[in-house]
């Protein structure tokens, strides 16, 4: 017959084996909580979507120069 030694004066590797076997899992089901996303908050991928919205127009006439006759 083994002895019954409190759970709290029992060594660290005990502790863990006890722990471990009373564990079950989860199976199918995810723990985790979730909840949908904040649409107020700041969100970066979203901040830089605009430019792959605008339509791609061709070359920028900003950048051209006149030329003057002399």
């Amino acid at each position: 017959m083994e002895k019954q030694i409190p759970y709290e004066k029992l060594s660290k590797k005990e502790k863990r084996k006890i722990d471990a076997s009373r564990r079950s899992t989860w199976g199918e089901l995810n723990p985790v909580t979730r909840k949908p996303e904040n649409s107020k908050a700041y969100n970066r991928r979203r901040a830089q979507n605009w430019k792959r919205e605008l339509p791609d127009s061709g070359p920028s006439f900003c950048n051209i120069r006149p030329v003057l006759a002399h």
